[in-house]
C-alpha cells in the first residue's frame, strides 16, 4: 500500500525536467532575493519561507512555475522576468548546497502535529505526510518533494490553506495537496505546522 501511495504521489508531481545547477553561478543571481530570503536563503519573518537547504528539484519547479504564472506568488511578480531556465537551476543549486535554519515547535501543538503528520487522519481520509515528504521532513529530491523540517510555521500554514481553499494549485492533476488539506481544520493545519517547524533540517 505504502508503495502504492509513493507511486501515485510520483505521478501527481511529476518532476519538471530539471537542468543541472552550477551553485557558484547562482550566488552571482541572488541579488533580487536577499530582501526576503535573507542572504543564504534563511529568511527573517514567517511570512517568507526558508529556502536554504530545500531541494533544488522542487525549487526549480516552484521557480519555474511562479514565472509563467502557474503558481501564483504575488510578492515575486516580475522577480524572475528575463531568468533562462539554467538561471533558475543554478538558483536552486545554490540555494540547496546553505545550511537551513532550525525553527521551534509549539509544545501545546506539536503532539497533534506529530500524529496527522505521521498517521494521517484516517476518518477523513488524510495520508500520513511521512509517504511524499519523508519520516524526518526532508523530501525527496528525485521526486520534487519539498523539504519541510525547520520551516517557518507562518509559511507552512497559508501554504495549506492555500491548498485547501484551492488558492494554490500546482500540485498536479490529481491534486494530491488539495485533497490532503481539504479536511484538515484551522487547529490540525497549526499543528502540522509547528510540527514541522521543530524538526531538524
Amino acid at each position: 500500500m505504502y508503495r502504492l501511495f509513493l507511486s501515485i504521489c510520483w505521478l501527481v508531481f511529476a518532476p519538471v525536467a530539471f537542468a543541472d545547477g552550477d551553485a557558484n553561478r547562482g550566488e552571482a543571481l541572488t541579488g533580487t532575493c536577499v530582501a526576503c530570503h535573507g542572504t543564504d536563503g534563511n529568511s527573517l519573518v514567517g511570512s517568507f519561507p526558508n529556502i536554504a537547504g530545500q531541494n533544488a528539484s522542487y525549487l526549480y519547479k516552484q521557480l519555474v512555475e511562479i514565472q509563467s504564472g502557474e503558481r501564483s506568488a504575488v510578492l515575486m511578480t516580475g522577480i524572475l522576468d528575463g531568468m533562462s531556465e539554467q538561471d533558475l537551476a543554478d538558483l536552486s543549486a545554490f540555494y540547496e548546497a546553505q545550511p537551513a535554519a532550525t525553527s521551534a515547535a509549539d509544545p501545546e501543538l506539536a503532539a497533534l502535529g506529530e500524529s496527522i503528520y505521521r498517521a494521517g487522519i484516517a476518518r477523513k481520509s488524510v495520508a500520513a505526510c511521512t509517504a511524499c515528504h519523508s519520516p524526518t521532513g526532508q523530501g525527496n529530491g528525485l521526486a520534487s518533494f519539498p523539504m519541510l523540517a525547520g520551516q517557518w510555521a507562518e509559511y507552512t500554514e497559508t501554504q495549506l490553506r492555500a491548498f485547501r481553499s484551492g488558492e494554490r494549485a500546482n500540485d498536479g492533476d490529481s491534486q494530491m495537496m488539495r485533497l490532503s488539506a481539504m479536511d484538515l481544520s484551522d487547529q490540525e493545519i497549526a499543528a502540522v505546522a509547528s510540527y514541522l517547524a521543530g524538526l531538524r533540517p
